[in-house]
């Protein structure tokens, strides 16, 4: 009898055994991270009688060449799924700032957060940090967080110059954002 016992004993302990193995495998994968990568295109608009992007500051003097250098633009800029603004079907808002931060070269400090106003993410938020060199082929900044699905966000998004009115300073900008959350 105690032999008979023992093996029902063992017999539970290999139960118990395999349901904290299951219990924890459900959990790592419960929070296992995902990468998402979106392609948008963002639309800054100076021109114009509804401008995207509006000035609100500028440095008084700025001692060098480039007149650009201590700007402060404001952006609630559209973000389509295609290049085409009027043609694209809407996906959100860039809603923040960017500086003109660099003395010798066009270079941006971005801080904006994309808010995603259709589709699956309707309702999430991507925050994006960085310098933004505007005159090199592929410009990479950092995500830093984010809200609704994107809630702990982190990973980078590359911006590659679509088209660029010199003339009027409009701007359309592909951007490929890889998200882990």
């Amino acid at each position: 009898m105690a032999a008979a016992a023992a093996a029902v004993l063992r017999r539970a302990r290999l139960v118990v055994l395999v349901l904290v193995l299951v219990l924890a495998m459900v959990g790592a994968a419960e929070g296992a991270e995902m990468t998402t990568h979106i392609k948008v295109y963002w639309h800054d608009v100076v021109s114009g009688t509804n401008p995207t992007a509006v000035q609100v500051a500028q440095a008084p003097t700025t001692n060098s060449s480039a007149s650009f250098f201590g700007v402060v633009m404001v952006i609630d800029d559209p973000l389509t799924e295609g290049p085409d603004m009027k043609n694209s079907a809407p996906v959100g808002r860039a809603q923040g700032t960017y500086i003109s931060a660099g003395k010798d070269k066009v270079a941006l400090l971005m801080n904006m957060n994309f808010v995603f106003q259709s589709g699956t993410y309707n309702g999430s938020t991507v925050a994006i940090m960085g310098r933004n060199e505007v005159l090199s082929a592929v410009r990479e900044m950092a995500i830093v967080g984010g809200t609704g699905v994107f809630r702990w966000a982190q990973g980078y998004a590359q911006a590659r110059t679509h088209t660029f009115d010199k003339k009027a300073g409009d701007a359309t900008i592909e951007y490929n954002l890889y998200i882990k959350h």
